[in-house]
């Protein structure tokens, strides 16, 4: 017998033959409610591959997902249906820490939303203020007062006064430089022969440039830059942390107070001198709500973007029909980036909520100062809400996807991010409209990083 798989969404319970050639196999009905789910039973010896990802037979739905795992990460889709139809609350695993996951759309928009959950963790379990529960060096606390980690009315004042620095004329003056340095690049890369690593070599030049030019960064000092957005991009997760923590983000922190001082003597047309000059009813951003909304602008602004741009790429690779028709009618290209983020967008998880007082949800009591996380791509994969919601369609409309957050957190950045996006993949295919995957798509591997959807490399080439 072959390795049972649960296959959720599989309907038929006829026997059919085994596609590897060992035999045949027959589907088992095993008693979910909402959706039938079958057993892939195979009576040869070998496994048997299945259409969509599957969820090991012997999980237990009492134990907690170990979302740090790459199984989980190989089979998330497959996981999501399973959560949106039998366990819209479960228990999921981050480390060693024990958080609720939530996954229907109206659901994720209710913790995202209401005044029972918060973001601080303190102040949800009524324990002071801070938002991290034990001591961290100071390079790391910068991270961790982000107002991405307040409640109003403290985060309602700081992005009240990061408002002031993201003007509408900021935000647009940067469209021309996107679209200049996305087509030098394609313009670079085009001459190579071989293959390329579009993560590397294309999807990260773009944003970390133009974050580069949103900080004011001096051109000899772009190259110094750069290699801190690795820091934040690959020395945060894995083996490589604790190296991160405790050296490569107090580096970080100095070079980011060296050009803030710079900065205040002699600021420039940039966002970063807006935010030191930004100003509310006599308030400013104190030294530190600087650093922390710099370290917020790096990550939000560049990491987000680098992994949109290399997740859209492979989905328009994949779906041949809807790029062909995209290149034929340019004026998708907008509709065509949100329906990207909503069916291959990189947050997957938002930062953990914390419940101030007794929730129930599903019959479930969530007691007071449980962490709980929403699954924003289960959430716009919710049938409930998303017509087909696998499928990829550039014309969906509505599409009230839940892909940059929802309620005070709603990202800052999305008009950025998309425009960023829409300018970097429609340079990169109209001029190169051969560009295909160079590997096979099931040797692609994504980082295990919690919240994240993310391919470790893309190899890809361009005739």
């Amino acid at each position: 017998m072959g390795k049972a798989l649960l296959c959720p969404g599989i309907l038929s319970k006829k026997a059919i033959d085994c596609p590897v050639g060992a035999g045949r196999y027959h589907r088992v009905p095993i008693g979910f409610q909402a959706r039938p789910v079958y057993v892939a039973e195979c009576e040869g010896e070998k496994e048997i591959p299945v259409a969509a990802p599957a969820i090991p037979l012997d999980f237990d739905p009492k134990r907690a997902i170990d979302l740090n795992s790459k199984a989980f990460h190989a089979n998330k889709y497959a996981w999501y249906r399973w959560m949106l139809e039998e366990a819209p609350v479960c228990t999921g695993k981050v480390s060693v820490v024990k958080v609720k996951l939530v996954s229907r759309y109206d659901d994720c928009k209710m913790v995202l939303s209401d005044p029972r959950f918060m973001r601080n963790r303190a102040r949800a379990r009524g324990k002071g203020s801070g938002s991290m529960p034990f001591p961290v060096p100071k390079a790391v606390k910068a991270l961790a007062q982000s107002m991405i980690l307040e409640d109003d009315p403290e985060h309602r004042r700081l992005r009240n006064l990061v408002n002031k620095a993201f003007t509408p004329r900021a935000v647009g003056a940067l469209s021309d430089r996107v679209e200049d340095l996305s087509q030098e690049l394609v313009d670079e890369l085009e001459d190579r022969s071989g293959p390329i690593d579009l993560l590397n070599d294309y999807a990260r030049p773009v944003p970390s440039l133009i974050i580069s030019e949103m900080m004011g960064i001096a051109p000899d000092e772009v190259s110094r830059f750069q290699k801190m957005l690795k820091v934040f991009s690959d020395g945060l997760q894995g083996l490589s942390m604790l190296r991160t923590v405790l050296w490569d983000l107090r580096q970080v922190r100095r070079f980011i107070e060296e050009l803030v001082e710079r900065k205040r003597s002699s600021p420039g047309q940039d966002i970063l001198s807006n935010l030191i000059l930004a100003e509310e009813e006599g308030d400013r951003l104190s030294p530190d709500e600087l650093l922390a909304m710099v370290f917020l602008l790096i990550i939000g602004g560049f990491e987000t973007t680098m992994h949109l741009i290399t997740n859209s790429v492979r989905t328009l690779v994949e779906h041949p029909d809807e790029l062909e028709r995209l290149l034929d009618e340019p004026k998708l290209w907008d509709s065509a980036v949100e329906e990207l983020v909503r069916h291959s967008g990189p947050i997957h998880g938002t930062k953990l909520q914390y419940t101030a007082e007794d929730v129930t949800l599903h019959g479930e009591t969530l007691a007071r100062g449980t962490a709980v996380m929403p699954m924003l791509a289960a959430a716009n994969r919710d049938p409930r809400v998303f017509e087909e919601p696998d499928a990829f369609d550039i014309t969906r409309s509505p599409n009230h996807h839940l892909g940059f957050g929802f309620g005070a957190h709603f990202c800052l950045g999305r008009q950025l991010a998309l425009m960023e996006t829409r300018v970097a993949l429609k340079n990169l295919f109209e001029t190169c409209p051969g560009l295909a995957l160079a590997t096979d798509p099931r040797s692609l591997e994504l980082a295990p990083m919690v919240g994240w959807h993310r391919h470790k490399a893309l190899p890809v080439r361009l005739h």
